[in-house]
């Protein structure tokens, strides 16, 4: 397996193949300034809860450069894993059903309540049809993120993966490392393995 590209964006810094895009924005508003800045085709963006629109500008931001980015395919899996499943916006929530005689709950908050809502709002925006997962573990375990992705390339369908860690415990304190992984053996690029992983996402942030 073959690292074609991969980003990490945290509440004071964005990098793109270990190369910082300067913002002097933070926390959510870094988010909407990254939008804003590189992508702003997607209203849809200021409806999303923060965990997808930390996925959703992550991705677009790493996915870019490639060539006929919108087509259909089905030989693309979306892997994503993280700690804190969609706790933040389950929170909001909480807040709208807690109090009997203030009763409001929101439909259009309750569908982020699912973490795995941002790998189909990726997967739509990007017309993908392969498998989509979100997994959910005790901490950020790199050996259990490489041997899933790597599992995920053993049907006969997916030939790269748009994988990594993202997650949001609050609007403020977010981390997304993404990459793109291809399964190919002979091209230039670097393998996809724990060593890179912790490179990557154990850089000085």
């Amino acid at each position: 397996m073959k690292m074609a590209c991969s980003i990490n964006i945290t509440p004071n810094k964005v990098v793109i193949n270990g190369k910082e895009l300067h913002y002097t924005e933070r926390g959510e508003e870094l988010l909407t300034a990254i939008y804003r800045s590189q992508i702003n085709d997607y209203p849809k963006f200021f409806k999303m809860d923060s965990l997808c629109r930390l996925g959703f500008v992550a991705s677009e931001l790493l996915l870019n450069g490639e060539l006929d980015r919108f087509k259909p395919r089905e030989d693309r899996a979306i892997v994503f894993f993280n700690s804190s499943s969609s706790l933040c916006n389950d929170e909001n929530y909480q807040k709208t059903i807690q109090d009997k005689n203030n009763y409001f709950p929101s439909p259009a908050i309750f569908v982020y309540t699912l973490p795995n809502i941002v790998t189909g709002e990726i997967a739509i925006r990007n017309k993908y049809y392969g498998e989509t997962s979100f997994y959910v573990l005790d901490r950020l375990d790199i050996e259990s993120m490489e041997q899933i992705i790597n599992d995920t390339f053993q049907d006969l369908t997916t030939k790269s993966v748009l994988g990594g860690w993202l997650d949001c415990k609050d609007k403020d304190h977010f981390e997304a490392h993404l990459f793109l992984i291809k399964d190919e053996e002979t091209s230039n690029l670097p393998n996809w393995d724990k060593t890179i992983i912790n490179k990557i996402i154990y850089s000085k942030q």
